[in-house]
């Protein structure tokens, strides 16, 4: 039902663009507060399975992960997924724990040097050297040879299509000068990024005790790259790369089966195998971060089964734009009898495909409004709820300017009021 709830207790409508199928309902009778709302429907079964991808595809690892649909169980020991557009949390299992990001780690790496290249402090036909630290590090490696000039977009694609540490080590020391004073470059742009639960001991992500990411922290970052760097973001979706005649291929699985366009594996010991992975679909992006899985394989299937869960439940609604108006208020002593009330943002949610069932809007203000009024004036909120609907609260500004009535007119409306109560 909609309602509206106004000094005059008249039929009103509740006109949202976008939301067109709502109709209008009987108005009740208050004297001060105006409040218009959409009440939610009884709500339906969660089944955070539905569409494709089917079941876990191994077994759960501890407790199910937190959706707006409710419990799901995943393999990952780790997982957050969020939507690109909205920032709106899909999944969410031990997002801030503290975890081996492995490989991921190479994300902060690949986001100061693409901000060093769009500083113009580095160019991607600039040559680096390559020192015996670099030629010796071990892991995945993009196979650098010692005393060798590497172009730096070369390196880019060894460290995100082949994973190379030793791609690693040669960008940081071109940058910082050693691997260490770049770590610390690391650790300052984490914080710029508001990444609180991250700490770096390398670049690499190979194992040390005390680095450490989280499930949030990487997609976080992961955005940002997208982001502020869309121009080398494309790095990401190439499949192979070859170097000193050696061919690899992108790590990442949902890159190889056209499911993703980005952006990095991640395996050790003590962290398992990990993805963090992004796709467009219809325009909604969406970047899913998994952690902490047994096996490659694991990796893979868990990895498409939550991509395709988190298109197939959910989308992104436009419920109004900036200058829509979402209520006509009434003035109190001015020269127009009522204000636009409007968002002066454009507001899209992140809503379960169901959310028409269940969306909860109300619109809030203290009505008559007194004039005058300016434009910008916040004069009431607009709130969003309901089951697996996201919570928010959008204040709701004057749309234009409201003068105040001659005193002729004024006196004769007070007098009225007096008179009439109304």
């Amino acid at each position: 039902m909609n309602e509206f709830r106004g000094a005059g207790g008249t039929r009103r409508s509740l006109l949202l663009a976008g939301l067109a199928a709502w109709a209008a309902s009987d108005a009740l009778a208050h004297p001060r507060r105006a409040v218009r709302e959409r009440a939610a429907a009884k709500p339906a079964p969660a089944s955070p399975d539905a569409g494709p991808g089917g079941p876990a595809s191994a077994a759960a690892a501890g407790p199910p992960a937190t959706t707006p649909l409710g419990p799901m169980d995943t393999v990952a020991q780790w997982a957050f997924i969020t939507d690109f557009n909205t920032g709106a949390e899909l999944l969410n299992k031990n997002a801030d724990a503290e975890m081996p990001p492995s490989s991921m780690t190479k994300l902060m790496t690949a986001y100061i040097v693409y901000s060093k290249l769009k500083s113009g402090a580095l160019r991607l036909d600039q040559t680096l050297p390559v020192s015996e630290k670099a030629w010796r590090t071990q892991g995945s490696k993009m196979f650098v040879e010692l005393g060798n000039q590497i172009r730096v977009e070369d390196l880019i694609r060894g460290m995100i299509i082949q994973s190379g540490n030793d791609a690693c080590i040669v960008l940081a020391e071109g940058i910082a000068g050693s691997e260490e004073q770049f770590v610390d470059m690391m650790n300052a742009e984490a914080k710029k990024l508001g990444l609180t639960h991250s700490y770096f001991r390398n670049c690499t992500g190979l194992p040390d005790p005390e680095h450490h990411m989280s499930a949030r922290d990487i997609a976080t970052l992961a955005r940002a790259i997208i982001r502020d760097f869309p121009e080398y973001y494309h790095y990401d979706s190439e499949k192979t790369f070859t170097y000193h005649g050696i061919v690899q291929y992108n790590r990442n699985p949902l890159v190889q089966r056209d499911m993703a366009d980005g952006l990095k594996t991640g395996h050790t010991d003590a962290g398992g195998y990990g993805v963090c992975a992004s796709a467009v679909h219809n325009g909604r992006r969406v970047i899913v971060v998994l952690n902490g899985m047994p096996t490659s394989k694991a990796r893979v299937e868990e990895s498409i089964r939550l991509m395709s869960w988190s298109f197939a439940n959910f989308e992104d609604v436009k419920l109004f734009a900036a200058n829509d108006i979402v209520e006509n208020a009434p003035v109190y002593l001015g020269d127009r009898p009522t204000v636009p009330l409007v968002g002066g943002q454009d507001l899209v949610m992140t809503m379960p495909r169901s959310w028409r069932q269940h969306a909860r809007v109300a619109i809030d203000y203290d009505g008559p409004i007194p004039a005058p009024i300016h434009r910008g004036d916040v004069l009431g909120k607009l709130t969003v709820s309901g089951q697996g609907v996201p919570q928010a609260e959008i204040p709701l500004l004057a749309g234009a300017d409201v003068g105040r009535m001659g005193i002729g007119g004024r006196a004769i409306a007070v007098l009225s009021h007096y008179v009439t109560g109304a």
